[in-house]
């Protein structure tokens, strides 16, 4: 009992200078619940209020910032070990993936608009330069027969000769196929990140005289359905 009363002195002191309760369990070694008990009439200073204030904030920031090194450091391992699943990719396997982007991204004729062409639309740099590789590479399209539109909204029509040097130099083309853009004129997403700088709007790539071609692609879509469904 004595022990407890000794203690109960020390945190009723410490709390007094302003230490917090973390701070305090250090000196006297009893469970949190009670040194909540003891210190509840304990008042302390604007100033001793607003360091507890500043010193919970440092904590916070500093687990923030552990707990970003861990996701940064995680994040990093993980596409280290997935990278290991594709070490190469096969002729057949770059057909497939093409496929698959056309399906999902690529303009699909219409029994109202027959004839129409291959068109395949999107803003990331990456999928059109493997859409791209894929055309060339695997449906002998000829660079020549490749056009380009660029969509961008119209606030940014002072950067259009900064967009299509960025899209030309991303997909390998010159200048001239990106001579078609539109400007989209519906209000921006205040809440989207990729504006400013980071823009350059979608950019749609056609094949010239491209119907059958674009059947074809058809044809292939429906093979996969009718090889996993049974859907013809």
């Amino acid at each position: 009992m004595v022990y407890l009363s000794e203690d109960y002195k020390k945190a009723i002191e410490l709390r007094k200078k302003g230490l917090s309760y973390s701070e305090i369990l250090k000196y006297v070694p009893v469970a949190k619940s009670t040194l909540s008990l003891w210190l509840q009439s304990v008042g302390l200073s604007k100033k001793q209020k607003q360091r507890l204030t500043e010193k919970k904030l440092a904590s916070a920031l500093r687990g923030a910032a552990k707990k970003r090194e861990i996701r940064i450091q995680k994040t990093k391992d993980i596409f280290q070990n997935a990278a290991k699943d594709i070490l190469n990719i096969s002729k057949k396997e770059l057909f497939l993936i093409g496929v698959a982007l056309y399906w999902a991204e690529g303009s699909k004729e219409k029994k109202e608009h027959p004839g129409s062409g291959v068109q395949f639309s999107n803003s990331d740099p990456y999928m059109i330069k493997l859409f791209l590789k894929w055309l060339m590479e695997i449906c002998a399209v000829p660079k020549e027969k490749i056009d380009f539109d660029i969509y961008i909204h119209e606030s940014h029509k002072n950067n259009i000769k900064k967009v299509i040097a960025f899209w030309s130099e991303r997909t390998g083309f010159p200048k001239e196929p990106f001579r078609h853009v539109y400007f989209k004129k519906n209000k921006i997403n205040t809440k989207r990140k990729n504006t400013g700088g980071l823009y350059f709007g979608l950019l749609k790539v056609k094949v010239r005289a491209s119907s059958d071609l674009n059947r074809k692609i058809a044809g292939w879509i429906k093979a996969i359905n009718k090889y996993y469904w049974g859907m013809v």
